[in-house]
């Protein structure tokens, strides 16, 4: 999942965004000088219509975009903030600096987490059809008091706030989750590299553990696990828009989300006690893939919308149902 905008960003992030300064801002450093070099390059405005040769970018264009940003754990919200400044540049709002993070909440629930939001300058809030742009002083956002986590809790907006606009109820939540999804895969394609390299270097018994047949199996199903939240994951980009489709967005994250729990459990088993270490960079992207696996809905949360969908449907078979939601934009 590559082109030439994402070749680009992964340049400047193997540059500028080395484990050791996710590491650092995990710590809470300072993130403005890897902010500016972000905003400087550009690919914070690429969803608007003056980007890419006086168009925006289309979603299937910026999902490889997207995935770089999970392979390298990026520890600010770029890709809420790409997502963000289109649309508020759509409903004419003045576009802050800063990075912007994504909060959509579920109904009834008093609040949201909000995956990578520790660095954020402001809040983009959907509560029901109202949209608020809140700096993060107003958003009353609180750590979660997981280790080095980037996650914040965001308490749901006073009623009476005035809305920046509106937008239809779960708009920010289907963003969310395709952009995680994406994120996911990434991620998960990172952790698979590491293990490969760690079980071809790693000798036990004369030869490199990578060639016992135990540990083959191990990985191969890593490996239908990465490659299958890949596929998940740009079937949610797979739009004619800047947006995703809701159902396509709930497969992705679904996917995505679901291989979590076995790629991380495989990838630590296979490195043994180095894959937990605070040297050792397994452990920043077998964290941040728990964060986003429930970030904006986790696979139990968009199983039920998929459920549901599927029994408002009762003339299509199950096939033709799932083809349905596929080819549909």
């Amino acid at each position: 999942m590559h082109n030439a905008y994402s070749d680009a960003l992964d340049a400047l992030l193997r540059d500028c965004c080395t484990p050791a300064t996710v590491r650092a801002l995990e710590r809470q450093a300072d993130p403005c000088p890897l902010w500016q070099t972000l905003r400087d390059s550009g690919f914070a405005d690429c969803l608007l219509p003056e980007a890419a040769g006086g168009a925006a970018l289309p979603l299937p264009e910026l999902a490889p975009v997207l995935f770089v940003t999970g392979r390298h754990v990026l520890p600010l919200p770029l890709a809420q903030t790409i997502f963000a400044r289109a649309l508020l540049h759509a409903h004419g709002i003045d576009l802050p600096d800063g990075p912007i993070a994504l909060a959509g909440f579920d109904e009834g629930a008093p609040a949201a987490l909000v995956a990578d939001a520790r660095h954020a300058q402001w809040f983009l809030v959907q509560d029901g059809e109202r949209c608020l742009l809140l700096p993060a002083a107003d958003a009353r956002a609180e750590p979660t008091g997981a280790h080095a986590d980037l996650t914040l809790r965001v308490p749901r907006p006073d009623a009476d706030t005035p809305a920046a606009f509106r937008l239809a109820p779960g708009t920010l939540r289907s963003l969310g989750a395709c952009l995680h999804a994406v994120q996911l895969a990434g991620a998960l394609s990172r952790v698979l590299d590491l293990t490969l390299q760690y079980a071809n270097d790693r000798q036990q018994f004369g030869r490199a553990i990578g060639k016992f047949q135990a540990i083959q199996h191990q990985v191969s199903e890593m490996a239908e696990h990465v490659a299958a939240a890949r596929v998940a994951a740009q079937l949610a980009c797979d739009s004619s828009t800047g947006q995703p489709g809701r159902l396509r967005a709930a497969i992705g994250k679904l996917r995505a989300s679901d291989a979590v729990t076995p790629v991380a459990a495989i990838a630590h088993a296979v490195h043994g006690a180095i894959g937990i270490t605070e040297e050792y960079d397994l452990q920043l992207y077998t964290r941040r893939l728990h964060a986003w696996r429930v970030a904006d809905g986790s696979e139990r949360w968009w199983s039920r919308v998929l459920g549901e969908a599927a029994f408002a449907d009762t003339d299509s078979r199950a096939v033709e149902l799932v083809r349905g939601w596929c080819e549909c934009e």
